[in-house]
């Protein structure tokens, strides 16, 4: 194995840790929404209070898409 391949494998792994890093942080975040423990979850909120109660967990920053590159589109 040279250099070049060496490398390439290696970059390969980094991004598999990273993606499964991300899928990581993604369900945690999810498994702690409020969302996920309020009774007809699926319904909207009938009160403003109840829709800020519901948004007060940690959002996700998403970059711009001049910064995504083709395989991020899915998530």
């Amino acid at each position: 194995m040279n250099t070049a391949q060496l490398r390439r494998l290696v970059g390969k792994v980094a991004a598999v840790v990273g993606e499964m890093n991300y899928a990581q942080r993604r369900m945690a975040i999810l498994r702690a929404a409020p969302d996920r423990y309020v009774l007809n979850g699926n319904l909207p909120p009938s009160t403003y209070h109840e829709f800020l109660a519901r948004t007060s967990g940690p959002l996700l920053h998403e970059p711009p898409a001049s910064d995504r590159g083709p395989q991020d589109s899915s998530r």
